[in-house]
């Protein structure tokens, strides 16, 4: 991992986070979205701030795996459109800027230890590279799952790339170009998901998953982890795709569809 630093990484408990908790207890990472009246939209200085703490575990060896959880009723909604269009809030994070843009898809791979998504909210859009990304998803059984792009003129390029790692290519493709929501019991058959419980359960078997690793050698895990991660897409794969996103976005359709996202009317498609 090369967007931060070990030195700048290593006082991260004294570093002031604006979108996301940080906890560090007994080998185990938490990282916890905390911008729920924003649905936990992909603000940008989020994403920086996250693969700050992504960083960190990967260079910490008292680090053997992560958690990522997110406050509110919904884990997260994707990209922030607001943001994408020049309108992000201010924030107080004292997270530096990367030293290059980050490509979320790109940063689960490189981490190298297992990651367990805690998912007790909706996920839409963008919110999938958390599960498409983590080894472990566990997920609350009265969730909703969409991937609503296509409704707003655009299509979800990296996350479909992320996908296509876990789902069959078919049912990726027929999600992403017809834009549904999908049930969580589906998310499961189809290999998104990797256990679902109910509310009342999700913290213990969050903690089972957790005791068993523990159970296991960090080193063997993430020499394994590091050995996945040459055959997975690469960088050059990921930047291709953002790339795809932002001609996408400077379309008629693309401009016309955040408009209409953000006026809560019906797009006018033109196919231009």
């Amino acid at each position: 991992m090369k967007l931060y630093t070990p030195s700048q990484t290593q006082n991260i408990h004294q570093e002031s986070f604006a979108f996301l908790e940080v906890q560090e207890e007994d080998h185990v990472l938490y990282i916890t979205l905390d911008r729920a009246k924003k649905k936990n939209a992909l603000h940008p200085q989020l994403v920086n701030e996250l693969a700050f703490a992504m960083h960190y575990a990967h260079f910490e060896s008292s680090i053997w795996m992560l958690v990522i959880a997110a406050k509110g009723n919904v884990f997260c909604a994707g990209a922030d459109l607001k943001a994408m269009a020049g309108f992000a809030e201010p924030h107080s994070s004292s997270i530096p800027q990367p030293s290059e843009p980050v490509l979320i898809g790109e940063l689960f791979n490189k981490i190298h230890k297992p990651t367990i998504a805690k998912v007790t909210g909706d996920v839409y859009a963008g919110g999938f590279f958390f599960l498409a990304g983590s080894h472990i998803v566990i997920a609350q059984d009265n969730i909703k799952f969409g991937l609503p792009e296509v409704k707003r003129g655009l299509f979800p390029f990296q996350v479909m790339a992320a996908l296509l790692k876990v789902m069959p290519q078919r049912k990726v493709i027929d999600w992403c170009i017809r834009g549904y929501n999908l049930p969580v019991t589906e998310a499961e058959k189809y290999g998104l998901v990797t256990q679902v419980t109910n509310a009342e359960n999700i913290e213990q078997e969050v903690q089972k998953i957790i005791n068993e690793l523990k159970q296991n050698s960090p080193s063997a895990i993430k020499y394994g982890l590091e050995a996945y991660d040459k055959i997975s897409p690469s960088a050059e794969e990921h930047q291709y795709l953002m790339g795809m996103l932002m001609k996408t976005l400077g379309t008629k359709d693309g401009q016309e569809g955040m408009k209409a996202f953000r006026e809560k009317r019906q797009a006018i498609w033109t196919g231009e």
